[in-house]
């Protein structure tokens, strides 16, 4: 077993150090690559804004964010270029260690985080035969409205909404069509349903796939996106991105599906001779002499550089050549003019837009590259196609877009076999398609979807009767059903009108991101060297052995972490906080456990033998207990909340293998040198010895305070709460004045231009930065609603702002340091879940305790000394919300501190439990209330130790941490110092009062063996 444990160890250390490494590597070539772009900028652009425009402040900013973009997108090219770069001492290359690295949450690093309900009623309405037909629209109109304040989906709220309007009516007229679905006239309700359902399915999953090729659009290093097909809602994280209208724009507009034709490379020959030319001039600093003269003396470059620019945009890509035609002997041409590795497109979009080079070619033409393909086993080929595209003159929409789509499938041909996409043109939609074919017979169609073509198939005959068919390949490939499948998804997103709107949406910029790793940091870190210190003074050398097991724990966490790709959030921060204290908890109650045995006169192998087995089965209940409430923590919380239970989860499982296991294998290795540790100091010798305090006999005036916290708890519900954004909907501003400013004069301010509207403002670590949280215009939809707001509120405060402020300073990371929105729909939802996860987790305690204590009583004691600690903090929350100098509001974040508090609480409930269940084996004839006062008063320093190792984290957490965990951290506080009460004075003194005449144990009728006690010290 001790091999085993070694070997696991030694294997988890290397895992977590290689897996850890990659960060470390990757920093390092980003902040080279930073430096490089920033000589470059210097080079082009060496007079800075102030000194080019001074006192000109508009100019200046402009002229400031030109330098950002060249700078970014310099930066941008150079990861580009170096992707296929070595970085790591074993040959690791930077794509391979950027796709390995710790990924840091955008409330960390500063970036976009959006939550979008896909809108299924334009769905609904696309699928109708008649989509203006008033009692549909009706029922549309009225399911909306009920969705504003239902966890119920669209579907079913318009089949309940359209019963209530016309009870007698059947869904099925309004949708049977035999040219679309193979709904019948008489079908019922529930087969419509049932049809509208894998409908939505159906366009849920064609937006979420839409909007995963979006996303990698945005220039951020590692984007993500996730879909709950049950809730109907796609969530959306961009660390790194800093546009926030372009991203709401961009993710809520409808697929832009669009036909088009092509030219090849036959046509395009001279141009592409010329712009070469032209390109390796410029690049070689030749100007260009319209006189006829050749290029003087002072134009000449050197024999290097000249080599080096020799053709550069023929050196960078693959053209395509013809092929000769067997039937014609005419020359064939590929849709696609050139083929380039992946990782120089970045390179060639530079020289494509360049003018020199895009002055060569037709005015109408553009440039659009491909899907990247995968080969039959599914790996990605590292080059594109570029496709030159014939446009519209004087139009950027195509001669066909994808509104000209009636339905789209994958099909087989019944003679050959072959895989087909069958595809079916409206009326309008056929004559454009039979004019395009017509004109472009035994040439390409490209069809793109968001400028990415997907596909580019050869006309082979006019077609004119509205109905195609594009041949993908033979049947007995299954590349070519996915590669058809894909292809017929892609066309129908040009029909389905299910585009996705944004229902919640954080920005965080830069600063506030770097200031919550300022915060999370040093709260670590000073945490850390608190409990290393008090371990080491509490426990003497013994410490040694718990912070051996904490530096592990705390390694194997993070690499852990690291290796399953999961984000590191702020409220992820807080979870290693959280398990700095709890991760030492495991040796408390050991060490406690090994003590006491020593105090009973046993030897220091005989002490830690029996103290690490009695002590495995209190260590296994009380990680069970808080694992279980990270887990329902865990599938109800969301965003950032799930970076914080996801942390935990690791360290309670790192923190039992740690606890027990290495601790005992660093033990056993160090006493086997005829050693041993110390458990004890002059401190810890004389805290709690011989305690014997008499905690039942003020049991009833512990029931009395309880009742107290029971009125208070009940009263904060008529009191109220102060809801965050999150729950009650509205938007939420962090603004950066830059200088002192009063909540007052801009409260004054802001309801001038947001008439109407709840208004709340509040100081945000600083009088200099507040939150300023409204419902103005929270109800409305479109594309910008939001924008409106800002600029409402950019309004009011221009008294307050620095004079001549721009609308567009205000908005960026200046002064707007983070916005976050939540529509009323999502906020229902995220109430509804928070109140599941509480219940949820109560039931599940109390079935744990009840199956692992066998007795009712024990599950009942637990679940009012859980209530009790709830309450306690619901009161806190409701009645000093106004009193407090920080914001204490209902959020997700209250809500995991609330479900962290009740695992917590588990853990010294369950500690006396098990004490007072042995004690009742030993102490024959006692009473219940001796047996539960001797066990209360021998676990108390392992009680009291364990509290304060979690206490001492949050509190430093809640000092140093920063705004973001402030709220959880002092609810965890709060819970930490009620749980530990409740533990002492209600869950234990519960089981004296109710069934007196019962054992405590499994005593009655068992003949069980009570263990020798020693009741007189022994001199060793």
């Amino acid at each position: 077993m001790r091999a085993l444990v070694s070997i696991f160890a030694a294997l988890l250390i290397a895992i977590s150090l290689y897996q850890l490494s990659f960060t470390w590597f990757v920093n390092n070539h980003e902040a080279a690559m930073e430096a490089k772009a920033k000589r470059y900028v210097t080079s082009v652009y060496p007079v800075s804004a102030a000194q080019k425009y001074p006192g000109n402040k508009e100019a200046q900013s402009l002229y400031q964010d030109t330098l950002d973009q060249l700078f970014n997108a310099r930066k941008r090219r150079l990861l580009d270029s170096t992707k296929d770069t070595k970085i790591t001492w074993w040959g690791t290359s930077y794509q391979k260690s950027k796709e390995s690295e710790l990924l840091l949450g955008l409330d960390l690093q500063g970036g976009i985080s959006v939550t979008l309900d896909v809108a299924l009623d334009g769905l609904i309405k696309g699928l109708a035969n008649n989509p203006h037909d008033p009692q549909l629209l009706q029922a549309l109109n009225r399911a909306n409205v009920k969705k504003l304040t239902s966890a119920g989906n669209l579907i079913d709220l318009f089949a309940q909404s359209y019963k209530e309007i016309n009870p007698s009516g059947s869904l099925a007229p309004l949708f049977s069509n035999v040219n679309r679905n193979k709904l019948k006239y008489s079908d019922g309700d529930n087969t419509v349903i049932s049809y509208l359902h894998d409908m939505a399915s159906a366009a849920m999953k064609q937006t979420y796939q839409v909007l995963q090729k979006r996303i990698d659009k945005f220039g951020v290093a590692q984007p993500s996106i996730s879909l709950d097909e049950n809730r109907g809602i796609i969530s959306v994280e961009l660390a790194g991105a800093t546009d926030p209208e372009r991203v709401r724009k961009y993710l809520q507009s409808t697929a832009n599906l669009q036909f088009w034709e092509v030219y090849n490379v036959g046509e395009l020959y001279t141009s592409i001779t010329n712009a070469d030319k032209a390109l390796q001039n410029y690049l070689n600093g030749v100007k260009a002499d319209t006189s006829g003269n050749k290029p003087d003396s002072a134009q000449k470059q050197d024999t290097t550089k000249a080599t080096a620019n020799q053709n550069p945009l023929l050196k960078s890509m693959q053209f395509m050549q013809p092929q000769q035609d067997t039937k014609t002997g005419q020359p064939r041409y590929s849709p696609n003019i050139a083929r380039a590795l992946l990782k120089d497109t970045a390179t060639i979009n530079d020289y494509l837009s360049n003018p020199i080079v895009r002055n060569n070619f037709p005015q109408d033409l553009k440039f659009l590259w491909g899907k990247q393909e995968v080969d039959e086993n599914g790996k990605p080929y590292p080059f594109l196609d570029l496709y030159a595209i014939r446009t519209v003159p004087g139009n950027d929409k195509a001669r066909l877009e994808g509104e000209a789509i009636e339905d789209a499938r994958q099909d087989f041909d019944q003679m050959t076999n072959d895989v087909l996409v069958e595809m079916t043109m409206t009326k309008m939609g056929s004559k454009v398609w039979a004019d395009m074919t017509t004109k472009n017979v035994n040439k390409p169609i490209a069809i793109a979807l968001d400028d990415v073509v997907y596909s580019a198939p050869t006309v082979n005959e006019p077609i004119t009767g509205g109905s195609s068919r594009i041949t993908m390949g033979r049947s007995g490939s299954s590349q070519s059903i996915e590669e058809a499948q894909d292809l017929a998804n892609i066309l129908k997103s040009g029909k389905l009108d299910a585009p996705a709107k944004i229902v919640q949406e954080q920005v965080v910029g830069p600063t506030l991101g770097k200031e919550a790793v300022h915060g999370g940091t040093m709260a670590f870190v000073i945490s850390f060297l608190v409990i290393f210190t008090l371990m080491l003074i509490y426990y003497n050398t013994a410490g040694w052995v718990a912070n051996i097991a904490l530096i592990l724990n705390l390694l194997f966490t993070i690499g852990v972490l690291s290796a399953l790709h999961a984000t590191l959030t702020a409220p992820g921060i807080a979870g290693l906080v959280l398990t700095i204290g709890m991760a030492v908890d495991t040796n408390v109650i050991i060490f406690e456990r090994i003590k006491e045995e020593l105090s009973r006169g046993k030897s220091y192998p005989l002490a830690v033998q029996d103290g690490y087995k009695r002590s495995l089965a209190p260590v296994l209940d009380a990680h069970v207990t808080t694992l279980l409430t990270a887990l329902i923590l865990f599938y109800f919380g969301l965003g950032p909340v799930l970076g914080f239970a996801t942390t935990q989860i690791l360290g309670i499982l790192l923190s039992l293998f740690c606890g027990i296991l290495v601790s005992r294998l660093v033990t056993d290795f160090y006493t086997n040198k005829n050693r041993h540790f110390k458990y004890f100091t002059p401190l810890s010798r004389r805290i709690f010895k011989h305690a014997s305090f008499k905690f039942i006999e003020y049991r009833k005036v512990a029931y009395i305070i309880s009742v107290v916290v029971l009125i208070l708890g009940v009263s904060s519900f008529f009191h109220g709460f102060k809801e965050g954004v999150e729950f009650r909907g509205g938007r939420s501003y962090v603004i950066n004045f830059h200088k002192p400013v009063q909540t007052q004069e801009i409260r004054s301010a802001l309801e001038k231009t947001l008439p109407q509207s709840s208004l709340e403002i509040k100081t945000y670590g600083s009088n200099e930065q507040l939150e300023i949280t409204t419902d103005y215009r929270i109800k409305e939809n479109g594309d910008n609603v939001d924008s409106a707001v800002l600029s409402k509120m950019y309004e009011g405060l221009q008294t307050v702002l620095p004079a001549g402020t721009t609308a567009g300073e205000f908005v960026s990371n200046k002064y707007v340091q983070q916005t976050k929105k939540v529509a009323p729909t999502i906020s229902d939802d995220l109430e509804a879940g928070a109140f599941k996860a509480v219940i949820f987790a109560i039931i599940i305690i109390f079935l744990y305790i009840f199956i692992r204590f066998r007795d009712w009583r024990y599950s009942l004691g637990t679940i009012i000394a859980l209530l009790h600690d709830v309450f306690v903090t619901l009161a806190v929350f409701s009645f000093l919300h106004e009193v407090v100098p920080f914001p204490l509001e209902l959020d997700q974040h209250f809500i995991a501190a609330v479900l962290t508090v009740v695992g917590f609480s588990m853990n010294d409930t369950v500690i006396v439990f098990d004490r007072i269940r042995e004690d009742s084996r030993l102490m024959k004839g006692a009473t219940n209330a001796e047996i539960i006062n001797r066990a209360i008063n021998d676990t108390l320093s392992r009680t009291i130790m364990t509290s304060l190792t979690v206490f001492l984290t949050i509190l430093i957490l809640f000092l140093v941490g920063g705004e973001v965990t402030r709220g959880f951290a002092f609810a965890m506080l709060i819970g930490v110092i009620t749980g530990t009460y409740s533990s002492i004075f209600v869950a234990a003194p519960f089981l004296v009062d109710f069934a007196k005449g019962k054992p405590l144990g499994k005593n009655e009728g068992e003949a069980t063996q009570a263990r020798p006690v020693v009741s007189a010290k022994t001199t060793k």
